[in-house]
């Protein structure tokens, strides 16, 4: 059997890995139109910022220990220009002589990845304008930074790549911006857990505009629409990938309207003996049942080793992805799994939420930190989607709501989930506990919820109560038009609320609001409501705006006042 792999990162070096594995006798030829395979692309951030300080620590493995490992033929820089598959050859350039060939296959393995999107705006070339995808990308930044020294930075495109260079060039020393088009910074959130990074982001003096897109470049400035020019000696462009499918024009195999490649749970094209996987592939969604690209390492490794056993005949499929994902910024850790309420809304997908606030251990244990989870299910208990926005231990957590959603659980086993603990790392109610529990109650009409976009449109009629502490709403802030009652005050002081109208309650984080609504409600309350996440997340999204309106989005030191010039 002879295998040709097209694409040596993560999907096809993996792949050949598992092809030897299973085969001592196949002949594998791994096909990578750069100079690197297996390297780590998401370590590439950090060796720029200088956590990760060897530059060969990036290679996890090199061409030569690959072949002698494995016996795999691994040609570096020879890309594939062409396949013809009904004649199952591919037309190959050797960059290194010059040389265009053509090799045969009985399986072809297509894993080619994707390449960063950059549109040819007006005065790009004026400026030093990089994309980071691999090695030398990451070799071109870290040398101009080290040559140029530039002092501002423009970070375009507030996704994963995107912040992660955003703190490591302001480690870096350089004042950085992050402009993103969209309404908020991580496409795989929602809004509501969006505003905490949006903070993070000026705290850490970065200046951040919102709904902005760039229309050019000057030599010392990123150029957005409105007219704003954002200091940049540099620019950092990531604003998405798109699939390296062009040598697949004519081949035959089906693609779809952006150049994805279709493929089948076994992770067949519509062309025989031809797999594809990675970046460039589609794949189902687990909640929406759509197909779609998601470009993720964990997802392609797995699909590296069904691809290899499904060619040596084995049983095996990929049956789809939820999508789970996770960012280091700063002190912040964000994570998510399935899907966002954006995204139910746009697929038509009924569902409920809830937002709870959680300590990361035992409160009495130093050095905790709060987490903001944010659950999405249904009516059933089935679990849609997930959220964290915090610090120690959202990694975790999100490992466990991954699997309940990946395996289809319900809240129900989530409040029933038996987790390890001790004060050190944990709670006796853990987070993934406490959502289950929260959601539970709203299923069982224990409570209701609403939420904080929800607060500036409240009937002027309605009861607004606020059960903190006194000192709280002095320290902490409060929400205007809500009437302080202390949790512990309120049987005693039921006769200064109209339990006939809608009420609606708020504490810190939502926890003493429920018990406030479940007191109202057995004493005659009809229509009692609890703010989902507290003041807590409320004010997150008041600081939010007040730092766009107060900056009008220009650069900000980590105290929140504007930086001279800028």
């Amino acid at each position: 059997m002879k295998v040709l792999i097209v694409g040596g990162v993560a999907g096809g070096a993996g792949a050949a890995a598992r092809l030897r594995r299973n085969d001592e006798s196949a002949e594998i030829i791994l096909l990578e139109k750069g100079p690197y395979i297996s390297f780590a692309n998401c370590g590439l951030p950090y060796y720029i910022g200088g956590d990760i300080q060897s530059r060969d620590a990036l290679q996890l493995q090199t061409p030569k220990a690959f072949r002698d490992r494995f016996q795999v033929d691994v040609r570096v820089l020879h890309e594939v220009t062409h396949v013809d598959t009904a004649a199952k050859t591919v037309s190959i350039l050797n960059h290194s002589t010059g040389e265009t060939y053509q090799e045969s296959y009985d399986s072809l393995v297509l894993s080619p990845g994707a390449s960063p999107i950059r549109p040819n705006l007006p005065g790009i070339a004026d400026n030093a304008v990089f994309t980071l995808r691999n090695i030398p990308d990451t070799d071109a930044i870290y040398e101009h930074i080290a040559a140029a020294k530039p002092q501002t930075a423009a970070v375009i495109g507030g996704g994963f790549i995107g912040l992660e260079m955003a703190e490591n060039l302001a480690q870096r020393g350089l004042q950085v911006s992050v402009v993103e088009a969209a309404p908020h910074v991580m496409a795989n959130l929602d809004m509501d857990m969006a505003h905490a990074i949006h903070n993070r982001i000026r705290a850490a003096g970065i200046g951040l505009w919102l709904n902005r897109r760039v229309t050019g470049f000057n030599k010392d400035a990123a150029l957005l629409e409105d007219g704003t020019a954002v200091p940049a000696d540099m620019v950092i462009l990531s604003i998405g990938v798109a699939p390296e499918t062009g040598f697949l024009r004519d081949s035959g195999i089906a693609l779809g309207p952006r150049g994805e490649i279709l493929v089948d749970k076994q992770l067949r094209t519509s062309a025989p003996d031809v797999y594809a996987l990675g970046d460039a592939a589609t794949v189902e969604n687990l909640i929406t049942g759509q197909r779609q690209r998601i470009p993720l390492a964990g997802p392609a490794n797995k699909q590296a080793r069904i691809v290899a056993d499904v060619i040596c005949g084995k049983e095996a499929s990929y049956k789809g992805s939820i999508g789970t994902s996770i960012l280091k910024f700063f002190d912040l850790t964000v994570a998510s799994a399935g899907e966002k309420e954006e995204n139910l809304k746009t697929a038509g997908i009924p569902y409920r939420k809830t937002i709870t606030v959680s300590p990361s251990h035992a409160g009495y244990y130093p050095g905790g930190t709060q987490m903001t989870v944010k659950l999405l299910y249904q009516d059933s208990g089935k679990i849609l989607g997930a959220q964290i926005v915090g610090g120690a231990g959202v990694d975790k957590r999100m490992d466990d709501l991954a699997i309940a959603i990946r395996f289809g659980l319900t809240v129900d086993d989530l409040a029933e989930m038996e987790l390890a603990y001790a004060p050190p790392f944990n709670s006796a109610k853990d987070p993934v506990n406490m959502a289950g529990f929260v959601a539970q109650n709203a299923l069982q009409g224990m409570v209701r919820h609403f939420y904080i976009e929800d607060v500036a449109g409240l009937p002027e009629d309605a009861v607004k109560i606020d059960v903190r502490n006194p000192e709280e709403l002095q320290r902490l802030g409060e929400i205007p038009g809500f009437v302080n009652i202390p949790l512990h005050q309120l049987r005693d002081r039921l006769d200064e609320i109209d339990l006939s109208k809608p009420i609606y309650v708020t504490c810190q984080v939502g926890l003493r609001g429920y018990v406030a609504c479940r007191i109202l409600m057995q004493h005659g309350a009809a229509h009692v409501y609890d703010l989902s996440g507290g003041f807590s997340l409320w004010s997150s999204m008041e600081k939010d705006r007040l730092g766009m309106e107060e900056t009008g989005g220009k650069n900000v030191t980590a105290c929140g006042m504007q930086v001279e010039g800028k």
